[in-house]
């Protein structure tokens, strides 16, 4: 097999052609494998062009593989990536390379293997990309403990489409979304519906074994379209046609594929925590408005999705918290508990009232923030 001529078809295109992204990931080292991790569609190759840019790292020193090629297929096992590597170093027997293996969780053991060439450096180097969390799970968090760096890249960001397309209003970027394909679609909700009919089919239906995405499908939309509400299971999966547990396995696929994000409620004891019910999150306004079908024009409520993705970017965890009145977003600093409130217009009672609760429950939280279209590049 001619690993060069199907590594040709994977080589990204420059990331000068269309923008830049925020994210900073330092030059690999052989002993760590960096790690890289997203939706589908995001702009993982566009931005690994980025990164081969930013390392000053010359055509010779790079291969490039996704192992979701169907080429591929029929040859998936540990044996293909030994077999791929001695070829390259045959290829290229002076200077190190750098190895940018995507979707490399089809090959079994894979892990094992990498343990071993990162256990033993040469001047080598290995990317992994993935649109899976469970990359990071499992046998690969065992097999790798303390060996590799793991970097989270999201559609892009207001400050990122900004960039790119300075006409561009913030309205419209609610409406839009990030992913960058669609940014360039005079209309780009069929193509975002395609991309959500995709990832239920690949990411989850597959790896979940269902006999239909339909009912999984039909889980995720109502989701997105009740982002920043409690969601009870209870409710909510009788309605998809499916079990309580169903639901929940469901869900946990769609977060490990990074179609949705979870908030728990926040309170320092964590069985409180798992008493409360969740809010959830889509990994992009405008993949929510693809997918949706009761969403209106709701900005609020896209801004506020939008408010909990740049804040899943700072802090490990995001948290939601509520008496009779709720603060949207609760997260951990170095400093502190700190509450936000967040509105797309002005501020209300209702949030003042929240605040006033929350802090009779947590007198020793850092004062409230607020976060509005005006203030947000302030905060984030």
């Amino acid at each position: 097999m001619d690993f060069f001529e199907i590594s040709k078809d994977w080589l990204p295109r420059r990331s000068d052609e269309i923008w830049r992204r925020d994210l900073k990931i330092a030059p690999p080292s052989p002993d760590l494998v960096t790690v890289i991790q997203g939706v589908r569609r995001c702009g993982k190759s566009t931005f690994l062009g980025q990164l081969v840019d930013d390392w000053k790292l010359k055509e010779g020193q790079c291969f490039f593989i996704n192992f979701e090629d169907p080429r591929l297929i029929g040859h998936l096992q540990v044996e293909l990536l030994e077999t791929l590597y001695e070829q390259v170093k045959k290829h290229h027997p002076t200077g190190p390379i750098h190895f940018f293996f995507d979707e490399i969780q089809v090959v079994p053991n894979w892990q094992k293997w990498i343990r071993l060439r990162v256990d033993n450096p040469t001047e080598d180097c290995f990317i992994i990309t993935g649109s899976n969390a469970s990359l990071l799970s499992g046998e690969f968090s065992s097999v790798l403990t303390g060996r590799h760096k793991s970097y989270e890249l999201y559609p892009l960001s207001w400050n990122e489409v900004q960039s790119a397309f300075p006409k561009k209003s913030f309205d419209n970027y609610l409406l839009q979304g990030g992913f960058p394909r669609a940014l360039k679609e005079k209309n780009a909700q069929p193509l975002l519906a395609q991309y959500f009919l995709d990832i239920t089919e690949r990411d989850l239906r597959e790896r979940l074994k269902a006999k239909s995405s339909l009912k999984i499908q039909r889980l995720i939309k109502m989701v997105f379209e009740s982002v920043g509400a409690e969601m009870s299971l209870r409710k909510l999966a009788p309605a998809a046609g499916i079990s309580a547990d169903t639901a929940s396995l469901y869900l946990e696929a769609a977060q490990a594929a990074y179609l949705l994000f979870s908030c728990p409620y926040f309170a320092f004891s964590e069985k409180q925590q798992a008493y409360r019910n969740r809010k959830y999150y889509a990994i992009d306004p405008g993949l929510r408005k693809a997918v949706a079908t009761n969403t209106g024009k709701d900005l609020g409520k896209d801004f506020e999705n939008y408010v909990f993705l740049e804040l899943r970017k700072k802090y490990p965890q995001v948290y939601y918290w509520k008496g009779k009145s709720e603060v949207d977003f609760v997260v951990e600093t170095n400093f502190g508990v700190q509450p936000i409130q967040v509105t797309y217009g002005e501020v209300q009672a209702r949030h003042e009232q929240a605040l006033e609760e929350f802090y009779l429950a947590h007198p020793n939280a850092l004062n409230p923030m607020y976060i509005t279209p005006e203030t947000i590049a302030e905060h984030l």
